[in-house]
């Protein structure tokens, strides 16, 4: 990609989240992004339709930030370190994701939050070799796990005051590995 569009996709992805740290995501116009960005109406329509296709390009860049390398070859050790990243983020976006996920949330969002997880999962089993849910298909598992896993961070943003990022990343795991899908070792 050519460096100068990363470089705007990158401000675009920036100034809505630190926007959202301001106030609700229904309270940002493109035109606030675009000022934030320091770029103009058509410059943010060159890249982005909506405000919607922005907000799901900016979390998909910010697990592919946290991942940093190729996705199939993620280690459990790299996978802890992951969550623990992408937790950090969600935490200094608490509100934002609180909306996102929430009841009145967007469902295309969730969903794609969700099979991103899924995939991370699938690779993560697939190189780790047979899982303890025997008959159970590895792309269904991963299904149950990465939306226990959506729950589990769904719910720590409701306790308040908020744990931490490292705590929350303690209890996904725990989530993640005992469901069986991912064997002790690896």
């Amino acid at each position: 990609m050519d460096p100068r569009i990363a470089r705007t996709r990158r401000s675009l992805r920036e100034a809505l989240f630190a926007l959202a740290r301001e106030r609700p995501l229904d309270e940002i116009s493109v035109s606030d992004i675009a000022e934030r960005a320091g770029v103009n109406r058509s410059t943010y329509y060159q890249h982005y339709s909506d405000k919607n296709t922005l907000l799901a390009d900016a979390l998909d860049a910010v697990i592919d930030e946290a991942i940093g390398a190729d996705e199939a070859a993620i280690t459990e050790a790299e996978g802890a370190r992951i969550l623990l990243e992408y937790l950090r983020h969600v935490e200094a976006n608490a509100d934002l994701y609180r909306m996102l996920l929430g009841e009145n949330g967007s469902a295309a969002i969730q969903v794609r939050m969700s099979r991103r997880l899924q995939s991370i999962i699938v690779a993560a089993v697939e190189r780790g070799g047979p899982h303890d849910l025997v008959g159970v298909p590895t792309e269904l598992a991963a299904a149950a796990i990465s939306g226990a896993a959506l729950a589990t961070i769904r719910a720590w943003l409701d306790i308040s005051p908020l744990p931490t990022a490292d705590v929350a990343a303690g209890w996904v795991w725990i989530v993640i590995k005992g469901s069986g899908l991912i064997s002790e070792d690896g």
